[in-house]
Order: C-alpha cells, then structure tokens, then sequence
C-alpha cells in the first residue's frame, strides 16, 4: 500500500512537512517492517494506515516538544523497531542517531533499514541501565528519548544518567502523563533532573498523546543507574 500521500498529510499536521524523498524512506521503512514482522515481534500494528499515525507520525511529534539543534546526538532507549529515533534522521539526517536495545535480533532488522535509507546509526546492543554505567556513553547525549517503555519513575532512571548537562529527555506518553509525572518527582530530584514540562501533543488521531519533557540540570549521582529488577521491583 502506497502510504505517501496520507503520511505527508497527516506529518503536516503535526507541523513536519515532508520532502518526496522523505516520504519514499518511511515507504520503504513501513514496507521492511512488516516483512521482517514476520519473522520477530517488532510491532503489534500491521496496518498500514495504523502504522502511519500510531508510530510514523506520532514519532515525528517530538519536535513539537523540543528544538533539536544542529547534529545533536540523539539516543533512543529501547528502540525496538526504531520509533522514534529513525523517522527523527529520516527528516533530521543532521543529527547524530543512536539506536540502544536489549535485543540483537532488532538491531539486525535496524542495520538492514538503516542501509536501504541510506542514513547512519550507531546500533548498540546493551541494556539501558548498563549503557548509563558505560563511561562512552554516561551523560554524553543532547537528547535522550524513549517511547512506550516503562513508568517514568523507572524511565528517569534509564534515561538521565545518558543525557548532558542541560541536555534533554523527552517520554513520549499517552493519556496520564500528569500522574506518571508526579509519581516521578523523587526519581528527578535524585538523578538530575530539572525544569519538567509537560507538552500536549495536536491530535492527529492517535488518541491522547504527551511528550514529558526533562533537562538536566545537575549531574546523575555515582550509583546510579542501579541494576535493572531493582529499577523495577524499587522504583526511586
């Protein structure tokens, strides 16, 4: 199915407008992911008018929450089938993309997008809070970002410890965001972060949606990220 006219639509009306050349990447992005969906769990949504709003475009609606500046270095935890951090380089090829997941076979099926497109990813196959342990990677990222992946008390803490000083974290969030946020106080506090804003999104169709938007504004204490069953079982 041919999904260019519907993902340009609708990216405009959460403010991207897309190039022809764009809009034939997320074609062949859509199109890779559900041949390879047949083979691993990247995705619950095969539709293809679905795909377009629930991941394509609800990705791109992280620039309404933040401005990215020029070849920043973009992280995204626990990536899966690349959402958002791939539709992030598709119209911001400028930066400077990371891709970290848990799972090898995901980081496969990554390599082989990234190499149709034509566009650069560094892929890491670690665990979230053993990348914030690893001194390459510890508070070295302008913008860090993670979608449907935990609670945010327990996203803080996979997340913050990865991002510079006055850099970003951004949640991307559906209905609740408000509760989340507050339940997340003490984890900001301990682990750096400062000057939360929540960011509702345009709807697009997509239902609810709320970009939690975080800057670091002191260092993550040592110690921090703890193991990952604690993160879970104790959250801050």
């Amino acid at each position: 199915m041919n999904i260019r006219e519907l993902l340009t639509g609708k990216a405009k009306e959460v403010g991207v407008k897309l190039t022809k050349e764009q809009a034939d990447s997320f074609q062949l992005y859509m199109e890779l992911l559900l041949e390879w969906n047949e083979k691993i769990n990247l995705t619950a949504i095969t539709d293809p008018e679905e795909i377009v709003v629930k991941h394509f475009v609800d990705s791109l609606t992280l620039f309404q929450g933040c401005k990215v500046k020029q070849g920043a270095k973009v992280i995204d935890v626990g990536t899966g089938a690349g959402l958002p951090g791939i539709p992030l380089k598709i119209v911001r090829p400028d930066i400077q993309l990371t891709l970290l997941d848990s799972l090898n076979k995901r980081l496969l099926f990554l390599g082989e997008v990234c190499e149709k497109l034509g566009i650069e990813s560094n892929r890491i196959h670690k665990r979230a809070e053993e990348a914030g342990l690893d001194k390459k990677m510890r508070e070295g990222f302008d913008l860090v970002t993670a979608r449907a992946v935990a609670p945010l008390q327990v996203l803080c803490e996979y997340c913050l410890p990865l991002v510079k000083m006055k850099g970003i974290f951004v949640a991307m969030k559906g209905p609740g965001a408000q509760e989340e946020l507050d339940a997340a106080e003490n984890a900001l506090d301990i682990l750096g972060g400062d000057e939360v804003k929540i960011v509702p999104v345009e709807d697009f169709g997509a239902g609810e949606r709320n970009l939690i938007v975080v800057q670091k504004k002191s260092f993550t204490p040592k110690g921090y990220p703890r193991h990952g069953g604690t993160i879970t079982k104790h959250p801050l």
